[in-house]
């Protein structure tokens, strides 16, 4: 599953304290850096092979920790990985819940170390820490070093394009898992079994959508007797899941990823979705679900624990829909009622104006994954070292594991998920505590071409679900001239004032959707209100400073 960006706020933290105590030690880390480069360039060995250095050299990387990796040091890649490329590691695990704080903290005090790993470090905080000097830029180690990385820019230039900041420095390098489902994650599911007992087909619009809730509320699916259906439930707090994010998209383009939430990009102008008529439209729907008893109360509340247990709940099934990027948003994945497999997608439904979209990720890629400080002694070593774990096997083993036990190669006539001849099967399910692998920590290169060519185990493969699902019910209603914002490189002033305004409009825009759906405020007579209180909040504003970041970025 994607791993989420930082929140804007984050970037400002303590970077007044960084601009104050950087600026002096510039010119010293400059010239010590230059002195640091030529000892390393003796010790390294011929770019793209291994070992990468002569002689055994150490890295400090400081790096999020992973609660499904027991311990990076004694880890069975991190041991394979050092003796392959005579590189060891020191390594500092940051507990991923005070990620954020930590990484502000080092960087303002001036004491990091040479690397840092994993830690989704923002465009925003690239630009800010990078044009103070604490981040190198990365170009000429690339161009001299990166073997694979430059194969990567080859391949895929919108990669690159999409981690080069304004004036041309690259400071990070990416996690690139172009996970197929992922890109397209607002989805909605139904329980199939009720359908087919009710004689009713998948709905394909927002009034047959309505018109199956009206069936599961009032029809008694389940058969036992009792009113105990919930036709349509929710968790604002699970992935993809909040209740605008699958219905706003059969009234107006309403994108939930990242820190840019409905905000998007038509014919390269900047806009968001809930100031508009057809937002209001969208309202006035789903306060009809709520208003005839079709959506849950609680879908303003409960968290993803509460809402599987009306997923899971032991006597009978009484949940008829949720949201969600998969099915373990609200059933037991993979358990042993097989309830998981028994709800399928609904199609993006088309609304009343013929509306019909399927929001996609801008960009399938974590940005920020590795970067190097003005701390490193061997930067062109440490650069060697990130860009070798794009390599295929690399990338099969700090993943998943160990050829022959976590993961093997296919045998001939195997076919993958995507229907093509599979090139490696997995051998253990991802997610159990383990340590043989990082578990998606760091750089790395999954590509749609790499997941989908994995053998694939049936239709009751869970990524074979989700990889028809998608194809099937949300890639055709992809927008043609509309995209999420991607992730955007700013000034400290832009992030400065987009974290202030994003916090005070979105939280406006979440209270204001609660009422109207719930009826506490008046859609009609207060939209006018609604409005031009988004207004008052400098709205204009806020999509003006990420219309210059965009066209900085695109020039």
């Amino acid at each position: 599953m994607k791993k989420s960006l930082l929140t804007l706020a984050s970037v400002i933290m303590l970077s007044t304290v960084l601009s104050a105590c950087s600026s002096s030690n510039k010119d010293n880390n400059a010239s010590s850096s230059a002195a640091a480069g030529n000892a390393a360039e003796s010790l390294l060995t011929e770019p793209g092979t291994y070992p990468i250095t002569k002689e055994k050299v150490t890295l400090k990387v400081m790096v999020r920790g992973n609660p499904i990796v027991e311990d990076l040091a004694t880890n069975e890649f991190t041991k394979w990985y050092e003796e392959k490329t005579n590189v060891h590691i020191e390594w500092e695990v940051v507990p991923e819940q005070s990620m954020q704080e930590k990484l502000n903290l080092v960087l303002a005090s001036g004491d990091y170390p040479d690397v840092l790993l994993g830690m989704n470090v923002s465009p925003a905080q690239e630009m800010i820490y990078g044009t103070e000097g604490v981040f190198l830029p990365l170009n000429d180690l690339i161009e001299k070093q990166g073997t694979q990385t430059k194969k990567l820019f080859s391949d895929r230039p919108e990669i690159k394009n999409a981690i080069t900041a304004p004036g041309g420095n690259i400071y990070s390098l990416p996690e690139v898992n172009e996970c197929y489902h992922c890109v397209y994650s607002q989805k909605m599911w139904i329980y199939e079994p009720w359908l087919q007992k009710l004689n009713l087909q998948m709905p394909t619009t927002t009034d047959e959508f309505y018109n199956v809730l009206k069936a599961f509320k009032t029809q008694d699916p389940n058969g036992n007797g009792k009113a105990d259906e919930i036709p349509l439930s929710i968790s604002p707090k699970s992935w993809r899941s909040s209740i605008d994010a699958f219905l706003m998209n059969s009234f107006v383009y309403n994108p939930m990823y990242g820190t840019t939430k409905h905000l998007f990009v038509q014919d390269g102008k900047m806009d968001v979705s809930f100031n508009k008529p057809e937002w209001k439209e969208g309202l006035k729907f789903m306060n009809k679900l709520y208003s005839e008893g079709l959506l849950a109360p609680e879908s303003f509340t409960q968290d993803d624990n509460q809402l599987m247990q009306l997923g899971e709940n032991p006597e009978t099934v009484i949940l008829g829909a949720s949201t969600g990027g998969h099915q373990g948003v609200f059933t037991q994945l993979l358990g042993e009622s097989g309830r998981w497999n028994e709800y399928k997608t609904v199609p993006v439904l088309k609304g009343p104006a013929g509306i019909q979209y399927a929001p996609a990720d801008a960009t399938p890629l974590t940005t920020g994954s590795f970067l190097i400080t003005n701390k490193a002694k061997n930067p062109e070593i440490a650069l060697r070292w990130a860009d070798g774990l794009y390599e295929y096997e690399h990338t099969l083993r700090s993943n998943y594991g160990r050829p022959g036990e976590e993961w093997r190669e296919a045998t001939e006539g195997e076919i993958g998920i995507n229907g093509e001849p599979a090139k490696w099967s997995e051998l253990k399910s991802f997610g159990e505590i383990q340590n043989v692998n990082w578990a998606q920590t760091g750089p790395s290169l999954r590509s749609h071409d790499f997941r989908l060519s994995a053998v694939s185990k049936g239709d009751d493969d869970l990524e074979v679900i989700l990889y028809n699902e998608t194809k099937n019910n949300y890639l055709p209603y992809k927008a043609a001239n509309i995209q999420t914002v991607p992730p955007l490189f700013m000034t400290n002033e832009q992030a400065t004032e987009v974290a202030d305004l994003s916090k005070t409009i979105n939280d406006y825009v979440d209270e204001m959707l609660a009422r109207f759906v719930i009826g506490d405020a008046n859609i009609d007579k207060e939209w006018d209100t609604y409005v031009k209180t988004l207004e008052s909040m400098n709205i204009k504003q806020l999509i003006n400073v990420y219309q210059v970041a965009y066209d900085a970025q695109n020039k």
